[in-house]
């Protein structure tokens, strides 16, 4: 057990190291900022004690300031250099705070984005199937919010550790330097702060994975309930989904009560600690004095370097605990790149070119993980240019077979033939750049219209954007927005009508001219006038494009020259036309919810 957990430590430490890569110039330079501190640190008291021994009393400068001070000075120029010192010593201070602040917030926002930016890079290239597990709340959580705690990790937590540890050797030296019993009581007590901080990060390390989860949780309440305002408003569920918002939030406040609780604990006893050494201190630098052994200004001077001491110490102490809940933040973002990226891609995949489009099924099963067939033993054969009709009731696995056409999905068994070549052995990245894709609810960004049609090209210009836009029928009703093409329409194209959502869409699909158009219920959510101008629209789009389109309405596959009727994951016709699925649906009227041409329903 203790070797597993060893060996995940250093795999996360490793992970740490390869993200700081890009960074660790700076992260050298941040802990070199810290060690310069010290020295800062020691100076400090040296002011105090110049006042205390050689202005208010009578002893000698010591011999190593003489530089600053020469020998036989008076108390004047003792004071006036006191002060000049002080300044000096503040001035040095406040300059090496300054460039440390400055270099730890560049580093740390650095070090956030460039994990950011690989997390988001791996977790797009994931398989649908991840992101069917864990939903995109969970997902986005740990890379916009677990992954900034990278730089509480290195920046405030492994940093300061190093930048303490070293100061705590340099002032023990110098405090046994000048009296090594007081060096005696500080090295005693650092074991007992060592174990205190021990056992206070193994419990606050257990809780905080449980705050993070709860998190998640609360996170996945509020989403849903934003995402579908108007299903919570229409049912009247606002206080519903308020009381599981504050369910889920109050788990969350209690666990976290729970950890402060052990952290204020852990910080009381520190102090306790600490007290103690200090006393310990005083009561023998105080009767060191009274023998003769070392002046007031010394025990000034050693007092406020135990103080120093024992501040190094306090903080390598509470940042040990401290760092839990920013490791564990850490190891739930790092945990997404544990996920297997993509599809299984051959190392020599094929470069698709010169794509006719025709399509063999053999035997084609599919299953989702741990779940029943979807689709059982699926063949047939699509010529290129073909345009393919996909009906059949809810849950026949229509879907399931558009998807495993872009590998989204991969079957269990058997093989889909592209030209003559199984869909595996092509590059995955540009197979797909062979496939257009209309879905029943368009997929828009909350950028401006001609960035939504060019999406689908990254090198189209102005004119070709708005010669898509012409043959989707979108270019007259985009000229009346404000701005025209350069206008905003929010998220999810939230300022368009459905219809006009969906001929952006198509005007997309039109810039992209893939020889492969596949058409997921494009009209279901449009009326009767909308579905005119949609399928006058789709019907340039699929012009010469080997084409499959799953429709909500029969009447929608009329131009379509091949139909696949699909019951329950099985095949159970392949019609040359409309009529021939509509008579196939009719002698097998359990496969349809109507048994004239009404509406089929498809999901």
């Amino acid at each position: 057990m203790r070797l597993g957990v060893r060996a995940k430590d250093y795999r996360f430490w490793r992970r740490v190291g390869d993200s700081a890569r890009e960074c660790w110039l700076h992260l050298v330079g941040i802990l070199g900022l810290s060690f310069v501190s010290t020295p800062i640190a020691l100076l400090a008291p040296l002011p105090l004690k110049i006042a205390v021994d050689s202005v208010l009393g009578h002893e000698p400068v010591p011999r190593w300031l003489w530089l600053l001070i020469p020998p036989g000075a008076s108390r004047t120029t003792c004071l006036v250099a006191a002060a000049v010192l002080l300044l000096a010593i503040a001035l040095l201070g406040s300059l090496q705070s300054l460039a440390s602040w400055l270099l730890q917030t560049y580093t740390g926002e650095k070090l956030v984005h460039n994990l950011r930016s690989q997390l988001l890079w791996h977790v797009q290239r994931l398989s649908l199937a991840f992101h069917d597990r864990h939903g995109t709340n969970d997902t986005a959580y740990r890379i916009q919010y677990d992954a900034s705690a990278i730089q509480n990790v290195l920046i405030h937590g492994l940093v300061p550790i190093a930048g303490s540890s070293f100061a705590f050797v340099a002032m023990l030296y110098v405090t046994a330097r000048i009296n090594w019993r007081l060096a005696l009581v500080a090295i005693a007590l650092s074991p007992v702060l060592w174990l205190l901080a021990r056992k206070a990060s193994h419990k606050v390390r257990t809780g905080y994975d449980e705050v993070r989860e709860l998190d998640s949780s609360a996170m996945l309440v509020l989403h849903e309930a934003l995402a579908s305002v108007r299903a919570v408003k229409a049912f009247g569920r606002e206080e519903h989904q308020e009381e599981l918002f504050r369910r889920k939030s109050r788990l969350r406040m209690v666990e976290q009560i729970r950890l402060a609780s052990i952290q204020a604990s852990f910080h009381v006893l520190m102090g306790l600690t600490i007290a103690v050494g200090m006393a310990a201190a005083l009561l023998i630098g105080a009767r060191q004095v009274l023998a003769g052994a070392i002046t007031v200004g010394d025990l000034l001077l050693v007092m406020a370097y135990m103080a120093q001491l024992y501040e190094p110490l306090r903080n390598v102490s509470s940042k040990i605990p401290e760092l839990q809940g920013s490791i564990t933040s850490v190891r739930r973002a790092f945990s997404l790149f544990d996920e297997v990226p993509e599809l299984d891609e051959s190392p020599r995949g094929i470069s698709p070119k010169h794509i006719q489009g025709h399509f063999v099924f053999r035997d084609v099963c599919f299953q989702y993980a741990s779940g029943p067939r979807v689709l059982h033993n699926l063949s047939f054969e699509v010529e290129a240019g073909r345009r393919v009709g996909i009906a059949g009731p809810s849950g026949s696995g229509k879907t399931t077979l558009v998807h495993m056409l872009t590998r989204f999905y991969d079957p269990a068994a058997g093989s889909i033939l592209l030209d003559g070549v199984d869909l595996r052995n092509y590059k995955l990245a540009e197979l797909r750049q062979q496939f257009s894709i209309v879905l029943q609810e368009p997929m828009l960004f909350s950028t401006t219209v001609a960035a939504n049609i060019a999406y689908a090209r990254a090198d189209a210009g102005r004119a070709d954007v708005e010669q898509a836009a012409k043959l989707a029928g979108a270019h007259e009703f985009i000229l009346r927005l404000p701005q025209g093409y350069d206008t905003p329409i929010g998220e999810r194209g939230a300022s368009l009508s459905g219809g006009e959502r969906q001929r952006l869409a198509i005007a997309r699909a039109f810039l992209k001219d893939a020889p492969v158009l596949i058409l997921d219920e494009p009209t279901s959510a449009i009326d009767v006038k909308g579905e005119e101008l949609i399928m006058s629209a789709l019907d340039k789009l699929m012009h010469g494009r080997t084409t499959f389109m799953i429709a909500h309405r029969l009447s929608t596959l009329e131009k379509c020259t091949q139909v696949l009727v699909l019951h329950q994951g099985r095949l159970t016709s392949i019609a040359s036309d409309l009529q021939e699925a509509r008579r196939d649906l009719l002698d097998n009227p359990e496969q349809s919810t109507a048994a004239s041409a009404g509406p089929v329903l498809v999901r």
